[in-house]
């Protein structure tokens, strides 16, 4: 559809674009990123011919864009710029109905029954048209640049270039926007270039994204692929984080602050207990991942709850039931994990380790009066819910990879099956060596700061410490719990 070869442009003496090649495909979302002075207004504004090419081509469709009448480049091209110039006096249909100027075939314009139905659709498509007869100075912003791209859209284009398109738009207006856009490339066939600054909607709806640093092709491919660190932090000259998107495969980037703006106090945390509930407070937000019944995934947290319920608790809604809980005793649920246990809480043991790299909590509840065997559970015919919990919750004074946290919960469990061996549990049923119980929750939570963690898997210097807390804390909650049983 759009091909550029060895385009150059200056202002002045200032080279701003330096032999710039590449392809834009029919039909295809095509992003341009790049921090501001990389040139990507520049080239839009000469894939739009409003400004003439001084070095290189630019062909559309075969032909070079000069070349087409100023008539014929707008039934092919529509543009969005980032500010969009709206005529103050004009009610937003008026606006959108200029679009269709591209479209009269002679002097005296004659509006037919498509251009109506084109300017319908487009302002529906922008969810303006019960607001089709106000006067354009009425509008937000957001509505405002909503009102253009209902004229771009009238205009019908084959191509359509817009210049950071969800400008003074919120959330749900970007995303609704964007899906349009989306639905308009699948279906119809539409070509979109567009400028980009956020990262995370370049990479969640472009098929391909172009980078520019310093007037220069930097990369440009999938954004899957493209959106790495290295090449990021290179281009934009600032600390970056890439992850994977939760629901799709996308990636998500995000920035990095620099260490003198993260905190670094000596004590990362304090513990409070009572019959009710073990609490662990931190000074600052640590990062968990957990399969606890509230908090569970990965979230931010700075309070720890591990709560006693009694041997016949039963809720059908338990989490519904957890989270009015912790609101009860005001806690913040959005920064809260919490678990719950049938074990005597003075049964739980408390396992502290320290190096010259790493500091480490470690705090167990273990009853296993519901004890299985992974490995043989498919042989039991019955679903068992009989009181007793293995809680585990590992605070870490360390700065963890996704992955080291993945292996770190390995490194966590294979400790406790280790310690519930030792022990000698068995599963009642299959009379095998239990593995854990059926209800067993885990955490394992780090500051995010300090020593940088790329993995740990049981061998490594963190994994051997978690392993060692976790193994003689469970040991120990066990043994206190098995006391507490034969007493009663």
């Amino acid at each position: 559809m759009i091909k550029v070869q060895h385009v150059s442009y200056q202002y002045g003496e200032q080279k701003v674009l330096h032999d710039l090649s590449f392809t834009v495909r029919s039909g295809e979302f095509f992003g341009i990123l790049g921090p501001n002075g990389s040139g990507k207004t520049t080239l839009l504004k000469l894939l739009s011919r409003e400004l003439p090419l001084q070095e290189g081509t630019i062909l559309l469709e075969g032909k070079q864009i000069e070349r087409y009448t100023p008539k014929q480049f707008a039934r092919l091209v529509a543009v969005l710029p980032q500010h969009a110039d709206v005529s103050f006096g004009y009610a937003v249909q008026e606006m959108v109905e200029l679009g269709r100027y591209a479209h009269q075939s002679s002097l005296f314009p004659r509006w037919t029954k498509e251009d109506e139905q084109a300017v319908e659709q487009a302002l529906r498509s922008v969810s303006l048209y019960e607001k089709k007869n106000e006067p354009l100075e009425h509008l937000s912003g957001g509505e405002r640049q909503r009102a253009s791209l209902a004229r771009a859209l009238a205009q019908e284009p084959r191509v359509l270039l817009l210049d950071e398109p969800t400008n003074h738009m919120d959330l749900a207006q970007q995303l609704k926007l964007l899906d349009l856009l989306k639905k308009r490339v699948r279906e119809k066939q539409l070509t979109v270039v567009a400028i980009f600054h956020d990262l995370n909607l370049a990479a969640l709806y472009c098929d391909r994204i172009l980078l520019l640093r310093e007037g220069k092709v930097a990369s440009i491919g999938n954004p899957h692929d493209l959106l790495e660190e290295e090449t990021l932090q290179e281009v934009f000259q600032t600390p970056l984080k890439r992850q994977e998107h939760p629901l799709v495969p996308k990636a998500l980037v995000t920035l990095m602050p620099t260490q003198e703006e993260m905190k670094n106090e000596k004590e990362k945390w304090a513990v409070s207990a009572s019959d009710e509930m073990i609490v662990i407070q931190t000074v600052q937000p640590f990062k968990a991942l957990s399969s606890a019944l509230v908090g569970a995934g990965f979230r931010w947290a700075t309070t720890f709850v591990n709560r006693y319920v009694p041997l016949d608790y039963h809720c059908d809604e338990a989490e519904k039931e957890m989270r009015e809980y912790l609101q009860r005793h005001q806690f913040d649920e959005q920064w809260t994990i919490g678990m719950m246990t049938a074990v005597q809480l003075e049964d739980a043991a408390y396992v502290s380790l320290a190096d010259e790299s790493f500091r480490l909590l470690t705090v167990v509840t273990a009853g296993v009066g519901n004890a299985v065997d992974s490995a043989n559970a498919w042989r039991r015919d019955d679903v068992l819910f009989a009181p007793g919990t293995i809680n585990i919750v590992v605070l870490l004074d360390a700065h963890l990879s996704e992955a080291a946290y993945v292996q770190a919960m390995m490194t966590a469990t294979e400790a406790k099956v280790k310690a519930l061996y030792d022990e000698a549990v068995f599963d009642p049923k299959t009379n095998t060596m239990a593995t854990g119980t059926s209800t067993d929750s885990l955490v394992i939570a780090a500051s995010q700061q300090n020593e940088y963690c790329e993995y740990a898997g049981t061998i490594t210097p963190l994994g051997k410490m978690i392993g060692r807390a976790v193994y003689e804390a469970t040991r120990e909650a066990l043994k206190r719990y098995r006391k507490r049983k034969e007493r009663s």
